[in-house]
């Protein structure tokens, strides 16, 4: 039985490695260089090293993932994944690490030397070049992981640093051939969640198989929830991977270059692994709770394997569409942002442009399903939900796809007036409605509790709520302090500079701006639970003195004679005078962004009066069982103190 354990990890392995071989002599990615060749060592060794790298990667992620989803805290089996997880982050790093130095071997073919020459171009390469800067962020990044990981066992800390593999992952996912093509942004996000998913799924997979033999009690339940983690995988797998293939090769390029017929090998590959995985849910799961999946298992591991070799191979091979020339007016443009410069904008040009941002539209349409959802399993068992609320969510989710994939995020890149608008509408408006939407109140009626000891969704979610952390940021002056401060932060820093050139950083802004505003709006409105609910009259003068800050905010940047971020908007060369246009983005942030704030206050007093009747109820209620005993002893107290 041991030697059969290692067999399964092995021959998917080696057919991993073999499929990656046979790849990379198929599409050249290996093939040598005319001028400056680094050797075969290098042109080999760097993507088997990326295959051990990525492989790895997604055992760490995959067993921190299935352990946080499917495994009591603390447990054997936790402990178990965990100890695998740990493991495989070190193995990573190493890997990571043996890639960085190839990949340096790649632009750096002198021989081997300590003389400053050498050593200043490998300085030079991992300081001031953007690959070798994500290069090194990835290792520093994994090596830190496996100390925390090795150290940690609590379920909180282990979530934690599962959020923190988004640092190597992004890593990842900025340095492939995303800044190939006029659609950078879109590649790295696509890219991002392509390689997240499957992580999720192929070291799900790999971490399931060692619980089959080490866990066959409780084998059939950790199987099914897995399996819902798979399901969902394969969906965005299957949607990234076709955006990243057409954004690289093109449709007509899919068909006629090698790049595009592994592209296609893989995706039949995916489609073969769907296949598995509606059978696991129809038929296996059952047998699963007997531990009577072991040869599917195995079967099934080994096709994700050539699969994660064939991406391997992409990764190393040509794609048909060129890097980007910068050539003609637009040059600047093209040179900062990735892409020409946008057409003139027209008013019917805010339906007809679109830059979707695979990411976030993906949560977007998410975060409409499982509300929907949601809403609908409350009325099958009849429960009434406020349609309202079903009403805002909707709309909040459609604003938020529309602002992160459509005509305002065109534009936005180019304009810091449209910049400016996109981030008010992103930071003030979306959340107000996702706020009165209720979604935790509306997931805690949902879904249902585990009794195993095991943390699901609707664990983590009351976690979260009532964690010290929430309690703090959540509280009235912080989160009114984070909302106000972060936009004097990033727009009076260099901050901003790096969120407008680098894409992670613009995810990071969007995701902090919206996060921001909710938090804030949460805390006002007080519709889902709340730590500790302030009361209405400390609520609104926040949002007074809050909206007094925002708008001397906006009056600081109209006033402003010094160009923000002038190395980026000031050299976009769109035929504008940037600071003129700065002006304009303050005077939006003044007013337009005045105006849900004061839909927001409307909403308060009206919230605020339902309150107030809610308590006048309340005490006639009680004032009817009790005989109104407080009035009573209130007209008996005024009685004592008239005699003294």
């Amino acid at each position: 039985m041991p030697r059969f354990r290692l067999l399964i990890p092995a021959v998917a392995v080696a057919a991993g490695l073999a499929v990656l071989l046979a790849a990379l002599q198929f599409g050249g990615g290996a093939a040598p260089v005319p001028a400056g060749d680094p050797g075969p060592v290098v042109r080999w060794g760097y993507p088997i090293a990326r295959f051990f790298q990525d492989g790895a990667l997604a055992v760490a992620v995959g067993g921190l993932v299935l352990a946080c989803f499917a495994l009591p805290p603390k447990s054997a089996s936790w402990n178990r994944i965990i100890d695998v997880a740990a493991g495989a982050t070190g193995v990573a790093t190493v890997a990571a690490a043996t890639t960085s130095w190839l990949a340096f071997r790649t632009l750096v073919t002198s021989e081997l030397s300590v003389e400053s020459a050498f050593t200043d171009a490998f300085l030079f390469f991992f300081t001031e070049i953007e690959a070798g800067q994500v290069l090194l962020l990835s290792v520093v990044a994994l090596a830190l992981l496996t100390t925390l990981l090795i150290t940690v066992r609590g379920h909180v800390a282990v979530a934690f640093a599962t959020v923190l593999f988004a640092v190597p992952l992004g890593a990842m996912a900025a340095a492939g051939h995303a800044g190939g093509t006029e659609w950078h942004k879109v590649a790295v996000s696509g890219m991002f969640i392509h390689i997240l998913f499957s992580c999720i799924w192929v070291g799900g997979l790999a971490l399931l198989a060692i619980l089959h033999f080490t866990d066959k009690p409780n084998f059939g339940t950790v199987a099914e929830r897995y399996s819902t983690l798979a399901v969902f995988s394969f969906f965005a797998v299957a949607a990234s991977g076709v955006i990243s293939a057409l954004v690289r090769a093109g449709w007509e390029g899919l068909w006629t270059t090698p790049y595009g017929q592994l592209a296609l090998a893989k995706t039949a590959l995916l489609v073969v692994l769907g296949v598995f995985g509606a059978i696991q849910r129809r038929k296996l799961l059952p047998a699963a709770r007997e531990g009577k999946t072991r040869r599917f298992l195995g079967f099934e591991l080994v096709i994700m394997l050539v699969t994660f070799g064939l991406a391997g191979a992409l990764a190393r091979t040509e794609t048909p569409i060129p890097e980007i020339v910068a050539e003609g007016f637009d040059a600047p443009a093209r040179i900062l942002t990735g892409r020409p410069l946008p057409p003139p904008f027209e008013p019917h040009r805010l339906f007809t442009e679109w830059l979707l941002d695979p990411l976030w539209a993906m949560i977007a349409i998410c975060m409409a399903m499982f509300y929907a959802w949601g809403v609908i399993r409350l009325r099958r068992r009849g429960d009434a939900w406020p349609v309202h609320r079903t009403v805002f969510w909707l709309l909040g989710s459609g604003a938020f796809f529309w602002l992160t994939s459509g005509a305002l995020n065109v534009y936005q890149f180019y304009y810091f007036s449209w910049h400016m608008l996109t981030h008010m509408m992103i930071g003030m408006a979306v959340p107000i409605m996702l706020a009165v939407g209720a979604p935790i109140t509306l997931a805690m009626r949902t879904i249902k509790p585990r009794k195993d000891g095991s943390r699901g969704p609707r664990e983590w979610l009351l976690g979260i709520v009532h964690s010290k952390y929430m309690a703090v940021i959540s509280s009235p002056i912080v989160a009114s302090a984070i909302f106000v401060l972060s936009m004097w932060v990033f727009y009076y820093t260099p901050i901003i500079e790096w969120v407008m050139v680098y894409h992670l950083g613009h995810i990071w802004m969007v995701f902090h701006f919206t996060a921001a505003g909710y938090l804030w709006v949460s805390m006002l409105l007080a519709i889902d639970p709340q730590p500790k609910p302030a009361p209405y009259p400390l609520r609104i003068l926040l949002m007074l003195v809050t909206m007094a800050f925002h708008a001397f905010f906006g009056l600081s940047i109209m006033t402003n004679t010094t160009l923000i971020a002038p190395e980026y908007f000031g050299a976009m060369g769109n035929g504008i005078d940037a600071l003129a246009d700065q002006r304009v983005g303050g005077g939006i942030a003044w007013s337009v962004g005045e105006i849900p704030t004061l839909i927001l206050a409307v909403v308060m007093v009206v919230l605020w009066a339902k309150s107030d009747d809610r308590e006048a109820k309340r005490v006639d209620r009680k004032a009817d069982r009790d005989g109104d005993a407080d009035l009573k002893a209130y007209n008996e107290w005024l009685e004592r103190m008239s005699k003294r």
